[in-house]
């Protein structure tokens, strides 16, 4: 049991910032220093529990762990949110910000101000967060402090006076930060004694205890045996325990105003949590709701269907759980006529596509093919109707289609100026229009484009980074609905249309992407004793073909010396039986063939 603390002495921060610049190592600084680990037990990104996110070295989840201090002679509490910093996540981020009155901002000493640095700012400001901007990895051969004092001033509109130095790897200036959390970030507001009025801000899975709520409390209390009311659908259940993150659960007499933990309440409807939802007590009611969090706005589309098609109730079933989990994911059943019942999902972006696809595929252990991501578009028919159209099944006949639009984002990129042409050209093919460019110091310029989302879907984010050799950083925000010139490009196989690898593309880029699908597929189908063409079609008309070469026994191993007519008899009899097997021969296509097209790398 965890003895109590008053609640002047508990604060509520996140770390936030761009991608790789130090925010789980500093995390890992702050819970070495608190003790709630032994060393033994002790490994580096110890808040990244998840196999996938050790494995790319990225953060996908936002996770809270409770740290006591002691800091100055007294006994603190703090409640610490590691946070992704991935653009395909800033739904975690904005989630975590929630919950907290501070944000500790990284910039990583030798990149600098970022994009997502930028956004992640705006975020914390939104929410009357008090910012405490530090610098990071001091500690490296290419750090420029100097440099970055400049961009915080200037960039962020931020005091550099207020800024701190530290370095997570090497654990210097971390006491300083740790006194800087406790002197200017505010101890959480509200009483204990008004009603109960507490925020869902994620929840979890587990197979024994049913659904694990965790919550930031804002006013009231909560203690085992309580009974709780969730706002939205006015669900009651008995409290069985509270208790706090301390990387695992660590049980607790009761939850206070101010506090971050978890409640277990017998809770076995996945549905009846939603993240957002304000917890409160049906005999001492708060009067209002918390805000809860924006409604998420999918912008990738793509439909998951199980290899094996008797494992769609197993899908079903970690689809919800996955929910629970992850609130930005979005589905609805669907089905098709080659890979038969599936689900429609949005998704925040391509990263946050392949991870759901990793966690279904390790976490549940399913089969799954994806079919290849599309963005939503608007289509007015020849009636003056407007329909929603996220996957290329649902596109109408071309003769009833009387206009299309596409989503548009503006892009914000900041690069070094060295890399200025390169990166104008990139947006200029992906059907970019420029709308600003600012040099935010001597060496680094912002470039501001309008451009379709459906060309950032695929390579554009590897195309970045390859050719500002890493340096670039990328942030986007949806905009509008525009006019375009769409076709639905089938894919054939062997004659037959695959429909989970049919694409709604621009006219323009129809005969390229064709030409890069059928080549991929030429790569991973293996190859079968006929035959086999590939073809990219927009409706009858064939743009791009491939292929795949029959394998072809030697027939005329065997056969020594003698007339060549021997030969050529073998090799004719050869053919005759290859014809044969054409007509029947049904080509299987292999999973990774669905993977090679859904990545959509460039042609060769």
């Amino acid at each position: 049991m965890v003895h109590s603390v008053e609640q002047s002495h508990v604060r509520n921060f996140c770390i936030i910032a761009h991608i790789d610049h130090g925010k789980s190592t500093l995390a890992d600084r702050f819970i070495q220093r608190s003790k709630i680990v032994a060393d033994r037990d002790f490994h580096d990104q110890l808040l990244d529990s998840m196999d996938i996110e050790r494995e790319r070295g990225i953060t996908i989840k936002s996770q809270a762990v409770t740290m006591p201090m002691e800091i100055g002679g007294e006994e603190y509490r703090l409640n610490l949110v590691d946070t992704p910093g991935h653009v395909d996540f800033s739904y975690e981020v904005s989630r975590a910000i929630s919950s907290c009155e501070g944000a500790v901002l990284l910039i990583d000493a030798a990149q600098g101000v970022e994009a997502q640095t930028l956004s992640n700012l705006y975020l914390a400001v939104e929410h009357d967060l008090e910012v405490i901007p530090v610098i990071n990895k001091i500690d490296l051969p290419a750090a420029d402090v100097e440099n970055c004092l400049h961009q915080i001033e200037h960039d962020l509109g931020l005091d550099p006076t207020d800024v701190l130095l530290v370095s997570g790897k090497a654990g210097t200036g971390i006491a300083e930060l740790l006194e800087a959390i406790i002197k200017r970030i505010p101890p959480p507001s509200g009483s204990r004694d008004e009603p109960l009025q507490a925020l869902v801000f994620d929840s979890h899975y587990d197979p024994y205890r049913g659904v694990i709520v965790h919550i930031r409390v804002f006013s009231g209390s909560i203690r085992p045996g309580d009974t709780i009311e969730m706002w939205f659908n006015g669900a009651t259940y008995a409290v069985e325990e509270t208790g706090r993150f301390k990387i695992k659960l660590e049980q607790t007499n009761v939850l206070n105003a101010g506090d971050v933990g978890y409640i277990i309440a017998g809770i076995k409807t996945i549905q009846d949590v939603r993240v957002g939802d304000t917890v409160t007590r049906p005999d001492h009611r708060c009067t209002v709701p918390l805000p809860g969090f924006r409604e998420v706005k999918p912008v990738v589309f793509s439909s998951i269907y199980p290899v094996d098609t008797n494992d769609y109730q197993d899908l079903i079933r970690a689809m919800d759980k996955l929910k629970l989990n992850d609130a930005s994911l979005i589905f609805e059943k669907d089905n098709s006529a080659a890979l038969g019942f599936g689900f429609r999902c949005g998704f925040l972006g391509m990263l946050h596509l392949e991870v759901v696809q990793e966690r279904l595929e390790r976490e549940f252990d399913l089969n799954l093919v994806l079919t290849a991501p599309s963005v939503q578009n608007h289509v007015t028919l020849n009636s003056g109707e407007v329909i929603s159209v996220n996957s290329p099944l649902e596109y109408p006949a071309p003769g009833d289609v009387q206009e299309a639009r596409e989503p548009y984002i503006r892009a914000s990129i900041i690069t070094p100026d060295t890399y200025l042409g390169p990166m104008l050209t990139l947006c200029n093919d992906k059907r970019g229009i420029q709308k600003d460019m600012i040099y935010l110091d001597t060496s680094r310029v912002e470039v501001v484009f309008e451009m379709p989302l459906a060309e950032v879907l695929f390579d554009f984010y590897d195309s970045l980074k390859s050719l500002s050799r890493g340096y670039a950083s990328f942030d986007y925000e949806l905009l509008d609905h525009r006019p375009v010139d769409l076709v639905k490009l089938d894919i054939l196989v062997n004659g037959k249309p695959v429909d989970a690898l049919s694409m709604l593309v621009f006219r323009g880029h129809s005969e390229h992407r064709a030409r890069s699908a059928v080549k991929q597929l030429r790569n991973e189908i293996p190859r079968q004793q006929f035959k086999i063409p590939l073809q990219g079609a927009i409706g009858g008309t064939i743009i791009a073909r491939e292929t795949i070469a029959a394998l072809r026994k030697d027939v005329t191993a065997k056969c020594y010396g003698g007339d060549i007519s021997r030969k050529r008899k073998l090799i004719e009899k050869q053919k005759e039986g290859k014809k044969r097997m054409k007509t029947v021969g049904n080509v299987e296509l292999p999973q990774s063939a669905f993977l090679a097209v859904l990545k959509g790398t460039p042609e060769e």
